[in-house]
């Protein structure tokens, strides 16, 4: 695969820096941003694969980007940094979903060897479920999967008739597992339009559930986030 892509969000550019100098000599593609709410820009618009995140910031702080990118799906590895050694902060930080924990000050050793041992784990991760699901053109979730190529779904291995704007829909959810969807964003991803009648979704949305779920009033994979949109559920 490509080298590993590594996003540095801290507010204090000298440590934004010499981090990407280091991680650059390493042979890693690296990213930079300034604080919470250009981080989540940048994962929005970029692959990550690992993020190292700053605790104190302006505008959002790590443990409130922490937690959005969670409550997205993203999955990648999460180092956080803080120049407190305080437990509450670490607690807090790993409560959220972050995966290890520097204090400053820190040698750029130290920071290198617990950056290789997470994405050595989220290589194997990514291998397990064959790869990146962006350049894969088979999905899978749980008993559920979808083939780009052949426009197949299957439920459990039984073949399951869709729509295409049904496929479409289904297909963006799925290549984004965890991630909520408003019902405008379904309709301009699918339909390529702005979104004027989004009521629409929700009748595909319900025959989309009445296909591949066992219980549709009890669904394992197609979830609706009350007030915010859908999600295809990670299994």
């Amino acid at each position: 695969m490509e080298a590993y892509h590594i996003l540095i969000v801290e507010d204090d550019k000298d440590i934004r820096d010499g981090i990407e100098i280091y991680l650059r000599n390493q042979g890693y593609a690296v990213s930079q941003a300034a604080d919470g709410v250009e981080g989540l820009r940048r994962i929005e618009e970029e692959e990550i694969h690992l993020a190292i995140v700053d605790i104190m910031m302006p505008r959002m702080d790590g443990i409130t980007m922490m937690m959005k990118v969670r409550e997205k799906g993203y999955d990648f590895p999460v180092i956080m940094l803080s120049a407190k050694s305080e437990e509450v902060d670490k607690i807090m930080g790993l409560n959220m979903g972050a995966d290890d924990y520097v204090t400053k000050p820190f040698t750029t050793m130290e920071l290198l060897a617990r950056i290789n041992s997470h994405l050595r784990r989220y290589g194997k991760y990514l291998q397990a479920v064959g790869g990146a699901q962006k350049n894969d053109k088979v999905h899978v979730i749980g008993g559920l999967e979808l083939n780009e190529e052949t426009v197949e779904v299957t439920v459990d291995g039984k073949p399951v008739k869709m729509t295409p704007l049904e496929f479409k829909i289904l297909l963006l959810l799925m290549k984004n597992p965890g991630r909520v969807f408003s019902a405008d964003e379904i309709y301009e991803r699918v339909w390529n339009e702005q979104a004027v009648n989004t009521d629409t979704i929700m009748v595909h949305i319900r025959k989309i559930r009445e296909k591949i779920e066992i219980n549709p009033k009890e669904p394992k994979y197609l979830k609706v986030v009350w007030g915010v949109g859908y999600k295809m559920e990670k299994q």
